[in-house]
Protein backbone atom coordinates (compact mmCIF):
# COMPACT_ATOMS: atom_id res chain seq x y z
CA UNK A 1 0.00 0.00 0.00
CA UNK A 2 3.01 2.48 0.98
CA UNK A 3 4.64 1.62 -2.40
CA UNK A 4 1.71 2.37 -4.31
CA UNK A 5 1.42 6.07 -2.56
CA UNK A 6 4.49 6.79 -3.01
CA UNK A 7 4.73 5.53 -6.57
CA UNK A 8 1.76 8.00 -7.27
CA UNK A 9 3.09 10.93 -5.05
CA UNK A 10 6.62 10.48 -7.49
CA UNK A 11 4.26 10.34 -10.50
CA UNK A 12 2.24 13.72 -9.86
CA UNK A 13 5.69 15.33 -8.96
CA UNK A 14 7.27 14.18 -12.19
CA UNK A 15 3.99 15.27 -13.91
CA UNK A 16 4.22 18.80 -12.08
CA UNK A 17 7.93 19.17 -13.49
CA UNK A 18 7.16 18.26 -16.76
CA UNK A 19 4.01 21.18 -16.85
CA UNK A 20 6.41 23.83 -15.16
CA UNK A 21 9.02 22.85 -18.03
CA UNK A 22 6.51 23.68 -20.49
CA UNK A 23 4.57 26.56 -19.21
CA UNK A 24 7.48 28.36 -17.80
CA UNK A 25 9.01 29.44 -21.07
CA UNK A 26 5.47 30.14 -22.79
CA UNK A 27 4.46 32.17 -20.27
CA UNK A 28 8.01 34.03 -19.66
CA UNK A 29 7.66 35.17 -23.11
CA UNK A 30 3.97 36.07 -22.99
CA UNK A 31 4.99 38.56 -20.26
CA UNK A 32 8.44 39.73 -22.44
CA UNK A 33 6.42 40.76 -25.01
CA UNK A 34 4.26 43.21 -22.65
CA UNK A 35 7.97 44.46 -21.27
CA UNK A 36 9.03 48.10 -21.97
CA UNK A 37 12.04 48.19 -23.95
CA UNK A 38 13.83 45.41 -25.28
CA UNK A 39 15.89 43.56 -23.48
CA UNK A 40 14.47 40.06 -21.90
CA UNK A 41 15.93 40.87 -18.11
CA UNK A 42 13.80 41.77 -16.45
CA UNK A 43 14.00 41.19 -12.25
CA UNK A 44 10.32 40.22 -11.56
CA UNK A 45 8.53 37.48 -13.89
CA UNK A 46 5.73 40.26 -14.05
CA UNK A 47 7.53 43.04 -15.61
CA UNK A 48 7.11 46.66 -13.89
CA UNK A 49 6.41 48.45 -16.75
CA UNK A 50 3.63 47.15 -19.08
CA UNK A 51 3.30 48.04 -22.53
CA UNK A 52 1.39 47.12 -25.95
CA UNK A 53 4.14 49.42 -28.30
CA UNK A 54 5.56 46.01 -29.52
CA UNK A 55 2.34 44.66 -30.80
CA UNK A 56 1.45 48.32 -32.33
CA UNK A 57 5.22 48.39 -33.84
CA UNK A 58 4.89 45.00 -35.64
CA UNK A 59 1.44 45.87 -37.30
CA UNK A 60 2.47 49.39 -37.75
CA UNK A 61 5.76 48.04 -39.74
CA UNK A 62 8.15 49.70 -37.97
CA UNK A 63 11.42 50.92 -39.05
CA UNK A 64 14.25 49.65 -36.90
CA UNK A 65 17.91 50.64 -38.89
CA UNK A 66 16.31 52.16 -41.76
CA UNK A 67 14.60 48.46 -42.31
CA UNK A 68 10.76 48.31 -41.97
CA UNK A 69 9.17 45.03 -40.77
CA UNK A 70 6.32 43.59 -42.63
CA UNK A 71 5.21 41.87 -40.13
CA UNK A 72 1.54 41.39 -41.70
CA UNK A 73 3.18 40.90 -44.84
CA UNK A 74 5.19 37.78 -43.40
CA UNK A 75 1.70 36.51 -41.38
CA UNK A 76 -0.35 36.30 -44.45
CA UNK A 77 2.58 34.88 -46.25
CA UNK A 78 2.74 32.07 -43.69
CA UNK A 79 -0.83 31.37 -42.87
CA UNK A 80 -1.07 31.00 -47.42
CA UNK A 81 1.71 28.57 -47.43
CA UNK A 82 0.62 26.81 -44.26
CA UNK A 83 -3.55 26.33 -44.88
CA UNK A 84 -2.93 25.28 -48.67
CA UNK A 85 0.09 22.70 -47.38
CA UNK A 86 -2.74 21.62 -44.86
CA UNK A 87 -5.21 21.04 -47.35
CA UNK A 88 -3.00 19.08 -50.48
CA UNK A 89 -1.05 17.54 -48.05
CA UNK A 90 -3.85 16.20 -46.06
CA UNK A 91 -5.81 14.83 -49.11
CA UNK A 92 -2.58 13.10 -50.64
CA UNK A 93 -1.46 11.65 -47.37
CA UNK A 94 -4.94 10.54 -47.27
CA UNK A 95 -5.85 9.44 -50.36
CA UNK A 96 -1.97 7.45 -50.17
CA UNK A 97 -2.78 5.50 -46.87
CA UNK A 98 -6.19 4.59 -47.96
CA UNK A 99 -4.66 3.13 -51.30
CA UNK A 100 -1.92 1.11 -49.35
CA UNK A 101 -4.62 -0.17 -46.60
CA UNK A 102 -7.05 -1.60 -48.80
CA UNK A 103 -5.73 -2.52 -52.37
CA UNK A 104 -3.22 -5.12 -52.91
CA UNK A 105 -1.26 -4.52 -55.96
CA UNK A 106 2.01 -5.31 -57.30
CA UNK A 107 5.32 -3.84 -55.17
CA UNK A 108 3.21 -2.69 -52.50
CA UNK A 109 5.31 -3.88 -49.50
CA UNK A 110 8.37 -2.47 -51.59
CA UNK A 111 6.53 0.51 -51.62
CA UNK A 112 6.02 0.70 -47.31
CA UNK A 113 9.26 -0.34 -46.97
CA UNK A 114 10.95 2.40 -49.35
CA UNK A 115 8.84 4.96 -47.35
CA UNK A 116 9.58 3.47 -43.76
CA UNK A 117 13.68 3.83 -44.68
CA UNK A 118 12.90 7.39 -46.36
CA UNK A 119 11.27 8.69 -43.12
CA UNK A 120 14.17 7.93 -41.05
CA UNK A 121 16.86 10.40 -42.79
CA UNK A 122 15.89 14.09 -41.87
CA UNK A 123 14.38 16.11 -44.61
CA UNK A 124 17.21 18.42 -44.70
CA UNK A 125 19.37 15.95 -46.16
CA UNK A 126 16.99 16.50 -49.25
CA UNK A 127 17.30 20.18 -49.77
CA UNK A 128 20.31 20.66 -51.89
CA UNK A 129 18.37 18.23 -54.14
CA UNK A 130 15.70 20.25 -53.60
CA UNK A 131 16.95 23.68 -54.44
CA UNK A 132 18.26 22.64 -57.24
CA UNK A 133 15.48 21.13 -58.72
CA UNK A 134 13.51 24.26 -57.87
CA UNK A 135 15.80 26.07 -59.19
CA UNK A 136 15.71 24.30 -62.79
CA UNK A 137 11.73 24.98 -62.10
CA UNK A 138 12.43 29.03 -61.67
CA UNK A 139 10.70 28.71 -58.43
CA UNK A 140 13.24 30.14 -56.24
CA UNK A 141 12.13 33.02 -54.06
CA UNK A 142 8.51 31.85 -54.21
CA UNK A 143 6.29 30.84 -51.34
CA UNK A 144 4.32 28.42 -53.81
CA UNK A 145 7.57 26.76 -53.39
CA UNK A 146 7.40 25.82 -50.49
CA UNK A 147 3.33 24.61 -50.61
CA UNK A 148 4.61 22.03 -53.46
CA UNK A 149 7.37 20.28 -51.44
CA UNK A 150 5.14 20.25 -47.91
CA UNK A 151 2.61 19.19 -50.01
CA UNK A 152 4.65 16.55 -51.98
CA UNK A 153 6.29 15.18 -48.82
CA UNK A 154 3.14 14.78 -47.12
CA UNK A 155 2.80 11.35 -48.28
CA UNK A 156 5.70 9.90 -46.83
CA UNK A 157 3.52 10.43 -43.08
CA UNK A 158 0.96 8.00 -44.18
CA UNK A 159 1.51 5.02 -41.68
CA UNK A 160 -0.24 6.57 -39.14
CA UNK A 161 -3.39 6.99 -41.75
CA UNK A 162 -2.93 3.55 -42.67
CA UNK A 163 -2.94 2.19 -39.69
CA UNK A 164 -5.87 4.06 -38.71
CA UNK A 165 -7.84 2.99 -41.97
CA UNK A 166 -7.11 -0.82 -41.27
CA UNK A 167 -9.20 -0.47 -38.55
CA UNK A 168 -11.64 0.01 -40.27
CA UNK A 169 -14.65 -2.56 -41.45
CA UNK A 170 -14.18 -3.74 -44.70
CA UNK A 171 -17.80 -4.85 -44.82
CA UNK A 172 -18.54 -1.38 -45.01
CA UNK A 173 -17.22 -1.01 -48.40
CA UNK A 174 -17.91 -4.00 -49.65
CA UNK A 175 -21.58 -3.34 -48.83
CA UNK A 176 -21.24 -0.10 -51.08
CA UNK A 177 -19.55 -1.67 -53.70
CA UNK A 178 -22.46 -4.61 -53.97
CA UNK A 179 -24.61 -1.13 -54.47
CA UNK A 180 -22.75 0.04 -57.12
CA UNK A 181 -20.45 2.58 -55.62
CA UNK A 182 -16.91 3.67 -56.69
CA UNK A 183 -13.88 3.76 -55.02
CA UNK A 184 -14.07 7.38 -54.79
CA UNK A 185 -17.38 7.26 -53.44
CA UNK A 186 -16.67 4.87 -51.22
CA UNK A 187 -13.56 6.71 -49.56
CA UNK A 188 -15.00 10.11 -50.25
CA UNK A 189 -18.61 9.07 -48.48
CA UNK A 190 -17.75 5.97 -46.58
CA UNK A 191 -14.24 6.39 -45.21
CA UNK A 192 -13.66 9.88 -44.73
CA UNK A 193 -16.75 10.47 -42.58
CA UNK A 194 -15.37 7.88 -39.94
CA UNK A 195 -11.75 9.51 -40.16
CA UNK A 196 -12.20 12.70 -38.10
CA UNK A 197 -9.93 11.51 -35.58
CA UNK A 198 -7.13 10.82 -38.41
CA UNK A 199 -7.73 13.78 -40.59
CA UNK A 200 -7.62 16.11 -37.51
CA UNK A 201 -4.40 14.28 -36.95
CA UNK A 202 -2.90 14.91 -40.06
CA UNK A 203 -4.08 18.57 -40.72
CA UNK A 204 -2.86 19.71 -37.25
CA UNK A 205 0.36 17.80 -37.95
CA UNK A 206 0.96 19.13 -41.44
CA UNK A 207 -0.42 22.84 -40.39
CA UNK A 208 2.36 23.17 -37.48
CA UNK A 209 5.16 21.84 -40.04
CA UNK A 210 4.70 24.46 -42.58
CA UNK A 211 3.74 27.06 -40.22
CA UNK A 212 7.30 26.69 -38.03
CA UNK A 213 9.69 25.78 -40.48
CA UNK A 214 12.47 27.72 -40.63
CA UNK A 215 15.64 25.45 -42.47
CA UNK A 216 14.04 24.87 -45.77
CA UNK A 217 12.06 28.58 -45.83
CA UNK A 218 15.50 29.88 -45.20
CA UNK A 219 17.03 28.62 -48.08
CA UNK A 220 14.57 29.17 -50.29
CA UNK A 221 12.79 32.54 -50.08
CA UNK A 222 15.12 35.28 -50.43
CA UNK A 223 12.95 38.67 -51.15
CA UNK A 224 11.97 40.26 -47.65
CA UNK A 225 8.17 40.33 -49.35
CA UNK A 226 8.04 36.77 -49.63
CA UNK A 227 9.49 35.58 -46.10
CA UNK A 228 7.19 33.66 -43.62
CA UNK A 229 7.14 34.63 -40.15
CA UNK A 230 9.63 31.84 -38.97
CA UNK A 231 12.50 34.06 -41.13
CA UNK A 232 11.61 36.96 -41.02
CA UNK A 233 11.46 36.72 -36.85
CA UNK A 234 14.97 34.98 -36.69
CA UNK A 235 16.38 38.09 -39.06
CA UNK A 236 14.69 40.38 -36.34
CA UNK A 237 17.18 40.10 -33.95
CA UNK A 238 20.03 38.27 -36.10
CA UNK A 239 19.95 41.29 -38.61
CA UNK A 240 19.13 44.14 -35.88
CA UNK A 241 22.42 43.42 -33.45
CA UNK A 242 19.94 41.23 -31.21
CA UNK A 243 18.81 44.01 -29.48
CA UNK A 244 14.79 43.29 -30.59
CA UNK A 245 14.25 40.70 -28.32
CA UNK A 246 11.07 41.98 -26.62
CA UNK A 247 9.90 42.76 -30.21
CA UNK A 248 10.91 39.10 -31.08
CA UNK A 249 8.64 38.07 -27.82
CA UNK A 250 5.53 39.83 -29.36
CA UNK A 251 6.25 38.63 -32.57
CA UNK A 252 6.37 34.77 -31.46
CA UNK A 253 3.02 35.39 -29.52
CA UNK A 254 1.29 36.08 -32.64
CA UNK A 255 2.51 33.28 -34.51
CA UNK A 256 1.51 31.02 -31.59
CA UNK A 257 -2.10 31.64 -31.63
CA UNK A 258 -3.30 30.19 -35.33
CA UNK A 259 -1.86 27.22 -34.21
CA UNK A 260 -3.19 27.33 -30.91
CA UNK A 261 -7.04 28.37 -32.24
CA UNK A 262 -6.27 25.77 -34.62
CA UNK A 263 -5.97 22.77 -32.27
CA UNK A 264 -8.91 24.54 -29.86
CA UNK A 265 -11.23 23.97 -32.59
CA UNK A 266 -9.83 20.18 -34.55
CA UNK A 267 -9.26 18.79 -31.13
CA UNK A 268 -13.37 18.02 -30.22
CA UNK A 269 -13.60 16.37 -33.44
CA UNK A 270 -10.64 14.20 -32.16
CA UNK A 271 -11.90 13.09 -28.93
CA UNK A 272 -15.59 12.79 -30.38
CA UNK A 273 -13.65 10.67 -32.98
CA UNK A 274 -11.65 8.35 -29.87
CA UNK A 275 -14.93 8.43 -27.59
CA UNK A 276 -16.92 6.58 -30.29
CA UNK A 277 -13.99 4.21 -31.23
CA UNK A 278 -13.92 3.28 -27.16
CA UNK A 279 -17.68 2.70 -27.25
CA UNK A 280 -17.63 0.46 -30.11
CA UNK A 281 -14.75 -1.26 -28.96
Amino acid sequence: MKTSIWKLTLSYILLILIALACIYPAAFTIMSSFKAGSSLFSETFIPRALTLDHYKNLFQGANLDNKQIPFVRWFWNTLQVAVTSMILGTLIQLITAYAISRFRFAGRKAIMSTVLVLGMFPGFMSMIAIYILLLQMNMLDSKWALVLVYSAGAALGMFVAKGYFDTLPKALEESARIDGASHWTVFWRIILPLSKPIITYVSLTTFTGAWVDFIFARLILRSRENWTLAVGLFELVDNYQSTEFTLFAAGSVLAAIPVAVLFMFLQRFLIDGLTAGATKG
